[in-house]
Order: structure tokens, then C-alpha cells, then sequence
């Protein structure tokens, strides 16, 4: 044997494998040291991926909640909010942009 099928890696993925675990199953079942290498090269490539995906709507939502952070900040439509808008949801869109970079640049 020396592939694998596309719908085993995306299972693995979907299944949180780690490379140790999906290593030791393939030679399990007989495949070559070069083959398990491959397979577990694009195992990683799709949960980078799937990490990155993720990264990017993180970022996407805290721009947008910080766009609205400050557009509130501005117009001041809710005098007894002002600070909770200013300080609380500029921290939380920071937070959540700072997350998303962590996500796309690790």
C-alpha cells in the first residue's frame, strides 16, 4: 500500500488525529515509511488549513465589531453607554483580533 484516500485524511481530520496516532495506525496497516510521511504531511496541510479558515473569520469579526466600536464611539448615541461602548466592546474586538492572529500566524 502506498496512499491513501482523501476521504481517510478528511475523517482524521474531522477526528482531531494527531500525527503519533495516524503514524502508528498506517504502519498498523502495512504502509511504508515514505507513504506515512506523505500521508501525514497532508493530513497537516488540512488542519493548518482549517486552522487558518478559522483565523480568518476571527479576524473578520473583530474588525467588524471594532468598526462598529468606534462608529458607536463617535456618534455617542447612548449617553450612558459611552464607556462601556468606548473601553468594553474595543476590548473585546481586540481580543478577538488578536485570537484570529493567532490562529492565521502560528
Amino acid at each position: 500500500m502506498t496512499t491513501s484516500t482523501p476521504s481517510a485524511v478528511q475523517q482524521w481530520l474531522a477526528e482531531n488525529y494527531d500525527p503519533d496516532k495516524i503514524r502508528k495506525k498506517l504502519a498498523s496497516l502495512g504502509y511504508e515509511e515514505s507513504a506515512i510521511d506523505s500521508i501525514v504531511k497532508e493530513h497537516m496541510k488540512g488542519w493548518y488549513a482549517k486552522r487558518q479558515t478559522t483565523g480568518f473569520i476571527m479576524l473578520a469579526i473583530g474588525a467588524v465589531l471594532g468598526f462598529i466600536s468606534c462608529v458607536l464611539t463617535l456618534t455617542n448615541p447612548v449617553p450612558a453607554l459611552y464607556y462601556w461602548i468606548l473601553y468594553g466592546l474595543t476590548s473585546i474586538a481586540v481580543i478577538i483580533l488578536m485570537v484570529g492572529l493567532y490562529y492565521v500566524l502560528e
